[in-house]
């Protein structure tokens, strides 16, 4: 097949949630058939990133990617308009052409729109692609679904549900274009149908992780270490550690006094004064490779509260050996049994216990890490997940013949 994929994030080098699952597919993609890459380009690194992608793809096309910006002079045609700001803000005109001029010069069997980003990322751009079949791949509405239900005050409730309604009806009109959207779990399944409750084409197609690049030996663990993997920038993420900070560590704090808790991700731009401050909390900024600090601590964190989707954090510790500690919601859309592959705990009691009780406890850190290992290779590796995938766009292509 030929493959136009279009995506919101120059997918390299796969360093977040969003790039990681479009440089697996592309790469799964890649050894069969032939791709085509559209990638919006935010950041200046991104050009030199070009020939890292000539092993997957024929061709790269790089566009310049709009900003969201929440305070911006667009602020009133949005609120004016039916369309979601995140849509006014960010559509370009211009690339839509350029992206019509690709179009036309391929034959293409099957557009894929890699939709991770504000109001449906590059769906809207499909449009600009006649007489192609189009996928949606990774639709998740399950953040700004959260925001809304969980308002208290009249203006929250009232700002949100406007955001919501907005979406609701652009996410409607939209799907009408894509022969089959993929969701990474049950619950965006559940938030898809809830919009459009005749939708015949979803699918789940989880994250997952390459297994073979996480089995090097990165030594024991160190004692008392905890780990939380995630861009702050993110706002579930941020969420998670505002819940952890505020709740459960102090709790942990007093039956370990020493225990250490590293942060990882890019905090640029995040207020992270506002985060509860604590002895022994380290915030790392942006690292190159987590693997090697995420083996050599003794518990995985995910203490997420909202977001949706399945969590890569949570695939990469099972892969590296380290026991997890999840929130119901963090451990949404994997298929693991809590007690076996995790420990799951959602107050925050039970959450420091279940942490304190994987540091003092040897044997269980054993059985949980061996059970997550092998769930992780059995159910989660990309080479499994492509081919799921492959079948998806095969019979798009072929229907579409």
């Amino acid at each position: 097949m030929r493959i136009l994929a279009l995506s919101w994030w120059f997918p390299y080098p796969p360093d977040n949630g969003a790039r990681l699952r479009v440089f697996n597919l592309l790469k799964q993609f890649s050894a069969e058939h032939q791709i085509t890459l559209v990638a919006f380009s935010r950041e200046a690194r991104d050009a030199d990133h070009l020939d890292s992608l000539k092993p997957y793809c024929q061709e790269v096309h790089l566009l310049p990617g709009r900003t969201f910006r929440r305070r911006s002079l667009k602020a009133w045609a949005g609120f004016l308009s039916s369309k979601p700001r995140a849509v006014i803000d960010t559509y370009d005109p211009e690339a839509a052409t350029r992206i019509r001029h690709i179009a036309s010069n391929g034959r293409f069997d099957v557009v894929v729109a890699f939709e991770v980003g504000p109001a449906l990322g590059v769906a809207p751009y499909v449009s600009a692609v006649d007489g192609v079949p189009a996928v949606l791949e990774d639709l998740e509405l399950s953040v700004l679904k959260e925001r809304f239900t969980g308002q208290r005050g009249l203006w929250g409730r009232l700002r949100y549900g406007m955001m919501w309604w907005k979406t609701r009806r652009f996410t409607a009109r939209m799907l009408r274009r894509f022969e089959v959207c993929t969701v990474a779990s049950a619950q965006e399944q559940a938030n898809v149908l809830e919009i459009v409750p005749d939708y015949r084409g979803l699918e789940i197609i989880p994250n997952g992780i390459d297994a073979r690049l996480y089995r090097d030996d990165y030594g024991p663990p160190e004692s008392d270490t905890l780990i939380f993997t995630g861009a702050l920038t993110y706002q579930a993420n941020f969420d998670a550690m505002h819940f952890f900070l505020s709740q459960v560590f102090p709790l942990v704090k007093r039956q370990r006094p020493g225990v250490r808790l590293r942060v990882t991700g890019s905090t640029e731009g995040v207020p992270v004064d506002r985060l509860p401050t604590a002895d022994g909390v380290t915030f790392t900024g942006y690292v190159d490779d987590v693997r090697s600090l995420v083996a050599r601590s003794q518990v995985c964190l995910a203490p997420m509260r909202i977001g949706g989707g399945t969590r890569l954090k949570v695939l990469e510790a099972m892969a590296l050996g380290t026991p997890v500690v999840a929130t119901s919601k963090g451990a949404e859309g994997l298929e693991v049994v809590p007690g076996r592959h995790l420990l799951v705990a959602d107050e925050p009691a039970e959450f420091a216990e279940a942490v304190v009780s994987l540091l003092e406890d040897g044997e269980l850190r054993e059985r949980l890490s061996r059970n997550g290992r092998e769930l992780v290779s059995a159910r989660y590796d990309w080479s499994i997940i492509g081919r799921q995938y492959e079948a998806i766009l095969s019979r798009v292509a072929d229907r579409s013949r």
